[in-house]
């Protein structure tokens, strides 16, 4: 169920990381998903593109924002083409991130041993994205030094359709939904792309530690994972992280909690008159999220991911108390500048930030 079979090809293979291993490995164990016949994943595509298209207005006219021009057309994907087009838009992030580390180290390793680390960070990489492929439904690829797209992952939508038994042309369009908001978020709020990539990116190579440090920091790692089994909270990243770095990283998280949560009350509030069966699906869907199992609950955990449902349920209570005090044009000045996204504290804190912004 894809529009095409070939995964990107762009990507290194002699850094730190050998991403064309990475895709090879993550397609290759990542599960194939539902069984569809050739003409019922030809009809799901075909579907899929037409809820993309259908969703464009009503998220213009709910969210008031416009994007400029043609959207181009979504990407129906499977799994494994996911992993590739998700492997080349990590490696663009974090290939400049991984050269200045590089850059740092005293000794640099000889090229026998850099292949073989490669291929190790590239099935850990290959690991990761397969996980990853098998939950995501839908995803704006921001495609640092390429053509940002919309991908639509066709096997997971029917996967989650069918598992909760909701009525697939109501749920297709709700996920294009949600989806199509982050597309209108990126391309309406032309700065928000390359801040996004830079906060990351220069968040990433603070985080890297210094090579003489890696030893210290495994031993940290190793003696406060075991609270991390426990309780949760961004995943590993926060372990590692200084004080300062949290700080930063709380201010990307209050970000993404804005630009999840608001894709979350977009997609709810067009309203019966466009999804008839959208509080069914968002009553299931909430339950859904809370029935994981132990072990898909503590990957999460390790991940981060949990945090990320966090986001989804911070953000859009944010997103409605703000809109409820001064209306979605008003809410609409969060994306006038870098400077009036919401600050960690705001988002558990909304009047804070109708107080800053509005006076």
């Amino acid at each position: 169920m894809s529009d095409t079979s070939q995964p990107g090809t762009a990507g290194a293979t002699t850094g730190p990381v050998d991403w064309e291993f990475a895709k090879q490995a993550g397609a290759r164990i990542v599960p194939a998903g539902p069984r569809v016949s050739p003409d019922e994943a030809a009809g799901v595509v075909a579907s899929i593109h037409g809820a993309a298209a259908r969703a464009q207005q009503p998220v213009a006219e709910t969210a008031r924002l416009h994007a400029p021009g043609e959207a181009p057309a979504p990407l129906v994907v499977d799994r494994p083409t996911w992993i590739g087009l998700n492997a080349d838009s990590m490696s663009a992030m974090v290939d400049p991130v991984f050269a200045q580390i590089v850059g740092r180290r005293k000794q640099q390793p000889s090229p026998t041993m850099a292949a073989v680390g490669g291929k190790v960070t590239g099935g850990e990489a290959g690991a990761l994205l397969a996980f990853m492929a098998s939950k995501v439904l839908g995803q704006y690829d921001l495609a640092p030094g390429g053509t940002p797209r919309l991908l639509l992952v066709a096997p997971n939508v029917v996967h989650v359709e069918r598992e909760l038994g909701v009525d697939p042309d109501d749920f297709r369009l709700w996920v294009c939904m949600h989806e199509e908001t982050h597309r209108v978020q990126f391309t309406a709020v032309p700065w928000l792309r390359d801040h996004m990539i830079e906060r990351a990116r220069s968040l990433a190579s603070e985080m890297a530690p210094d090579p003489e440090k890696l030893q210290d920091l495994l031993s940290r790692l190793s003696r406060q994972l075991p609270e991390a089994f426990k309780t949760g909270g961004t995943g590993i990243t926060e372990l590692i992280a200084t004080p300062e770095q949290r700080e930063r990283l709380a201010q990307m998280t209050a970000v993404m909690s804005l630009l999840e949560g608001h894709a979350d009350v977009v997609m709810d509030e067009v309203g019966p008159q466009v999804i008839p069966s959208v509080a069914e699906i968002r009553a299931k869907f909430n339950q859904r999220r809370k029935g994981v199992g132990a072990f898909d609950r503590l990957l999460r955990r390790l991940l981060g991911l949990e945090a990320k449902m966090r986001q989804y349920r911070d953000g859009a209570v944010f997103v409605r108390a703000v809109v409820d005090e001064v209306g979605m044009d008003g809410f609409n000045q969060v994306w006038a500048s870098p400077e009036t996204l919401p600050l960690p504290r705001e988002i558990e804190e909304p009047s804070a930030w109708v107080a800053r912004v509005h006076g």
